[in-house]
Order: C-alpha cells, then sequence, then structure tokens
C-alpha cells in the first residue's frame, strides 16, 4: 500500500478536528452561553415586562446619554483618526514614532486610571477644578466628563485601522493629484477617501462598540448619579446592585442588542462589498 506524505503545510485530519472543537467549545462556552442566558432572563416574565423595564424613566435616561456619548466621541474620533493618520503616513517629522506610541497609550492604561486623571484635572482639588468652579463650568458627574472619558478610551481605534493602510498606500497618488492642481480637500475627497473608506468603516464600528460598552472610566468621572450620569452599563450595575436582576438582564440585554446590530452592519457591509474589503485588508 503506498502511504500518503502530507505537505508540510498540511496537518493530520484529527488535528484539524480538534482544533475546530476546541474553538466551538470556547466560543460556546464563554461567548454564546453567556448571551443566550443575558436574553433569557430578560424575556423570562415575557415581552411585556421587558418592555415595561426598558420604558422605565431611568433606563431611558441611561440610553439616551450613552447615545450622546457616543454620538460624540465617535465622530470626533474620526476626524481626530484621518488626521493622525494622514500626519503620520504622509509627512516625516521628528516625533513620529513618539505620537504613534502615544496613540496607543489607552490600550496599555487601565480606563479606571483614565478616569483617575481626569478626577486629576477637573476635580475639586484638581488643576483646573477651582477655576471651573468660580465659573459655574461642570465637567466631572456630568456630560462633559462622559464624553471626554469616552473619547479618551476609544481615540485608537480610528487611527489605528487607518495608520497601516494608508502607509502601505503611499503617496503617489496625492502627489499626482497635486501635480494636476488639485487643492487639499479635493485629494482627500477624490483620492484618499476612497482609498481608505472600508478601513475607516470597520474604525468607526469598532470605536462605536467600545463607546457604548464603556464602563471604567466612566464610572469613574460620572458620580454614578441615577437617571442623570449612568450610562447603560453603570446603569446595569445599579439595578443588579439593588437587585433588580430582570431590570439588569433587560438592560444588558438590549446592549447586547447594540453590539448585535453593529455586528451584523458589519458581516451586511462584508457580504455586499467582499471584492473591495479583501482589496482594503490587503494593505
Amino acid at each position: 500500500m503506498k502511504k500518503r506524505f502530507l505537505k508540510p503545510t498540511e496537518d493530520p485530519l484529527w488535528l484539524r478536528l480538534f482544533l475546530g472543537a476546541v474553538a466551538i467549545a470556547f466560543i460556546a462556552i464563554l461567548l454564546l452561553l453567556p448571551l443566550a442566558l443575558v436574553f433569557k432572563e430578560a424575556f423570562a416574565n415575557g415581552i411585556g415586562a421587558f418592555w415595561t423595564a426598558i420604558k422605565e424613566p431611568d433606563t431611558l435616561a441611561s440610553v439616551r446619554l450613552s447615545l450622546i456619548a457616543a454620538g460624540i466621541a465617535v465622530p470626533l474620533n474620526m476626524v481626530f483618526g484621518i488626521a493622525a493618520a494622514w500626519c503620520i503616513t504622509k509627512y516625516d517629522f521628528p516625533g513620529k514614532t513618539f505620537l504613534v506610541t502615544l496613540i496607543d497609550l489607552p490600550f496599555s492604561v487601565s480606563p479606571v486610571v483614565a478616569g483617575l486623571i481626569y478626577v486629576l484635572v477637573f476635580g475639586a482639588q484638581g488643576w483646573f477644578g477651582r477655576s471651573l468652579a468660580d465659573n459655574n463650568i461642570h465637567i466631572l458627574f456630568a456630560v462633559p466628563g462622559i464624553v471626554l472619558a469616552t473619547i479618551f478610551v476609544t481615540f485608537p481605534f480610528v487611527a489605528r485601522e487607518l495608520i497601516p493602510l494608508m502607509a502601505d498606500q503611499g503617496r503617489d497618488e496625492e502627489e499626482a493629484a497635486a501635480t494636476l492642481g488639485a487643492t487639499g480637500f479635493q485629494t482627500f475627497l477624490r483620492v484618499t477617501l476612497p482609498n481608505i473608506k472600508w478601513g475607516l468603516l470597520y474604525g468607526v464600528l469598532l470605536c462605536n462598540a467600545r463607546a457604548l460598552g464603556e464602563f471604567g472610566a466612566v464610572s469613574v468621572v460620572s458620580g454614578h448619579i441615577r437617571g442623570v450620569t449612568n450610562t447603560m452599563p453603570l446603569h446595569v450595575q445599579l439595578l443588579y446592585d439593588n437587585y433588580d436582576y430582570p431590570g439588569a438582564f433587560t438592560v444588558a440585554a438590549l446592549l447586547a442588542m447594540l453590539a448585535l446590530l453593529t455586528l451584523a452592519l458589519k458581516s451586511l457591509l462584508e457580504w455586499r462589498y467582499a471584492d473591495e474589503l479583501a482589496a482594503a485588508h490587503r494593505h
């Protein structure tokens, strides 16, 4: 009987099956099962009870605040990400490596530490605390502090998606457009933006998901004022600590729905524009 030799890159069937089973079990136990339990508990008393919990004023206030924070943080981080990626990839200047390192800072700093930094800067005993109080400006325990904390923890996502993409594309197309008389804004709209649109979209989706789910930094600067400064994740904790388990799971299920909606949008775009997305990610 002729012995079959495996190619250097071909693994045995048993190993492929084993690794696949491990991956599926890992996903099922750590992701799908908890998600299913959240929805099970949220709808345990029926759709009517679920809807009643959603319409509770404090819950609606937390939803509104989360959407406001994400609605401000995501566009600002999109602008910052495009500007930072453009600056880093199109120009050479001293300190470029240091700037790239600073962009990664929120990935390495705990969100709780980030929140404490804002307390030190804007708190009553902080650097600007006295001046803010004298002018009746509220940063901490108010919407501005929540927005600032959300911006801090989410600002690397768009930039980190665009920097390698724009670096690989180089400067040739922009320079050619400039020689043809295009202004900087025209060059961006007609040359740069079409080349980075899918990377930009991925970064925005990741940024939005992170903004809606942020807990640590927002928890420090919010003050946990029910119905005023509680975002959805903070409201889940508040309800759970008060033994309102149906309400907590209801808000958690709503958060999960928003995450699944983001994932569905991402998957739909991948399916609809598969070839263009693949071309973008090859960069």
